[in-house]
């Protein structure tokens, strides 16, 4: 099944609470440790950036990661990650008004859609170092959005976006996790919240696999 689906309504979904943000809200602290609300959107233009870079480079050969393990190695407490939060945060101190981020995230996730519209799923591309195809590349876009916008805690992420988190969990850990709320499964899955003790002792041995991703 084609990812641009979900795509779309991902992006739509976080595109309609970013479009609008001020000052007063762009200060606001997220789920993600460090980051306000202008520091996320900051961090959110550049990956609509990967995306849109990636959907003009071609890669040869085959892939070598695909929508889930793409984020294997993309594990939160990682001293590149740790870097990160902190590179974030000097770049978005740069920007005058959140205002101007969101309009740039808005118009680069919306030439996104655009330049993904109507292509090829098993097209062949590059990104980080990797050869992905299209459908997979769109996954991982639309997995990234939604879980942030539940870090921003602003509106409710696509239906579709989070069945794809699920299904990108689900897949690192090699089995469906009976955690019923999608929403709930995404936040214990990425690390944004601990696992409770039911949830712990309905994984067992794999609580200790937590998170997945993050």
């Amino acid at each position: 099944m084609s990812s641009y689906p979900v795509l779309d309504e991902a992006y739509r979904s976080l595109i309609s609470v970013v479009e609008p943000l001020d000052d007063a809200i762009g200060w606001q602290p997220t789920r993600c440790a460090g980051w306000t609300v202008r520091d996320l959107v900051h961090h959110l233009v550049g990956d609509a950036q990967r995306g849109l870079v990636a959907l003009h480079t071609p890669a040869v050969g085959e892939a070598d990661v695909d929508a889930v393990t793409y984020w294997a190695n993309w594990k939160p407490g990682t001293p590149g990650a740790v870097a990160g939060l902190r590179g974030i945060r000097i770049m978005a101190s740069a920007w005058s008004s959140v205002t101007s981020i969101a309009e740039l995230y808005t118009e680069t996730a919306t030439a996104v859609l655009t330049a993904a519209r109507g292509r090829d799923g098993a097209e062949l591309l590059a990104t980080q170092g990797h050869a992905i195809t299209l459908d997979d590349l769109l996954s991982t876009l639309a997995v990234e959005a939604t879980v942030h916008q539940l870090d921003l805690g602003l509106g409710s992420p696509s239906p579709a976006g989070l069945r794809e988190v699920r299904r990108v969990l689900d897949g690192l850990l090699g089995r469906p996790v009976p955690i019923a709320d999608d929403a709930r499964y995404a936040l214990v899955g990425t690390g944004r919240e601990p696992l409770d003790d039911a949830e712990s002792a309905l994984l067992g041995a794999d609580r200790t696999r937590f998170p997945l991703f993050g």
